[in-house]
């Protein structure tokens, strides 16, 4: 089958999108504290679809928005918000999103971070539109410290919600684990998304390693690296928790071009097309892969006709160059297959134990390959963690 090189990066875009949303609603990110949400309540920050605007949509408090929205501030001080995430992680980058706020956005943002040993007894439950946060719930944040936390983003700028202009990307360097962020607008306004680039971090060390584990999922630190295609949807969204609520939340690719224009199968029923899609992931923790699922929930009409998985191990510094490079040097001599070529089914789960020849040794990286090409939902890889720690660059 003919190899297909990386998908090229639009131009202007950081490298950092194609990590995981840490703070994402569906990742278990929820808003705690929130000092005004008239308009719109902090909890929109965090959806997962891109924002939306309907002219006609009003409140009892003004206008509808989908998004962060403060008051016009009469009295002294500036609006924000605390952020729990959904899953700890590094941060490598954020996008604070202003679309649709076009004449009253927040003039200026910074971000600030920590790493909490313990959750806070904070929660903002109901639909908080026109509220704002009472002296209690003051009183209760206040213990936190969180104007003394660690700075991310020093104040800066932001630009209006216009189509081209509404994504303020900031790329993040701090080594640190983070639990929690504060956002602040100076003084207010609205924000319609904050999207928190990054990679799990997961504590290892307290798991014993017997356990089997899902080692690429979201939770426990994998992470997409490359892809060839992702036309209708990341695969970093097959690492995500539980199955996906639809088509969007999966991998799906464009429809290939090079297909056959009369289709012929093998004895074994698959397809033999001269392309494929594939996407590169890292695991949390390098291991022994012993158990495989790959669901193609909702994808009925558009699945792969199969699949299969190589694996191998990179070390850090191979790892920074294939990225990189993205994987325009494929390290072809070190994938091995973990999972033969596999007809798949629509809108199901399918089961795979490993081929027991490629669990000599524990492995970093896995490569999924569709044919032709189509969709995926779910990818899970379940195994022991080795007791190597990958320590990567990125």
């Amino acid at each position: 089958m003919a190899d297909r090189k990386a998908v090229k990066i639009v131009s202007g875009q950081p490298d950092f999108l194609q990590f995981n949303n840490l703070a994402c609603e569906t990742a278990g990110g929820k808003v705690i504290f929130a000092t005004d949400e008239w308009f719109a309540p902090a909890s929109n920050l965090l959806k997962k679809e891109p924002p939306e605007f309907i002219a006609s949509a009003f409140t009892e408090y003004g206008k509808w928005m989908d998004g962060w929205e403060t008051r016009r501030k009469r009295i002294p001080g500036h609006d924000w918000c605390i952020i729990q995430l959904g899953v700890p992680g590094i941060i490598h980058g954020l996008d604070v999103d202003t679309s649709f706020f076009t004449g009253n956005y927040s003039p200026s943002a910074s971000v600030q971070a920590a790493c909490l040993d313990e959750a806070p007894a904070l929660t903002l439950e109901g639909d908080r539109t026109g509220m704002a946060a009472s002296e209690s719930q003051f009183e209760a944040v206040a213990k936190l410290h969180s104007e003394s936390w660690e700075e991310l983003v020093p104040v800066t700028e932001l630009k209006p919600g216009y189509s081209d202009t509404c994504h303020n990307y900031f790329p993040i360097t701090y080594p640190s684990r983070v639990t929690h962020l504060r956002l602040n607008m100076y003084p207010d306004g609205g924000i319609a998304r904050l999207k928190v680039y990054g990679v799990g971090h997961k504590d290892w060390s307290a798991l014993p390693t017997q356990d089997q584990l899902d080692l690429v999922a979201l939770v426990n630190g994998g992470v997409c690296l490359g892809y060839s295609d992702a036309h209708f949807g990341h695969p970093r969204n097959m690492i995500g928790l539980g199955r996906s609520a639809n088509m969007g939340d999966g991998w799906e690719t464009a429809r290939r071009l090079d297909r056959p224009k009369n289709l012929q199968v093998d004895g074994k029923g698959i397809l033999q097309v001269p392309g494929y899609e594939w996407a590169v992931l890292r695991l949390g923790h390098p291991g022994v892969i012993s158990q495989i699922e790959i669901d193609t929930n909702h994808f009925k009409g558009n699945f792969p006709d199969s699949c299969k998985i190589e694996v191998c191990y990179l070390t850090p510094e191979e790892e920074g160059k294939y990225v990189s490079g993205r994987w325009s040097s494929d390290p072809g001599n070190k994938w091995r297959v973990l999972l033969q070529p596999q007809k798949l089914q629509a809108h199901h789960r399918h089961f795979y134990s490993c081929d027991p020849l490629a669990l000599s040794g524990p492995v970093s990286h896995v490569r999924l390959v569709i044919a032709p090409d189509g969709g995926v939902s779910r990818l899970r890889l379940w195994g022991r963690p080795s007791s190597t720690r990958h320590t990567s660059k990125l």
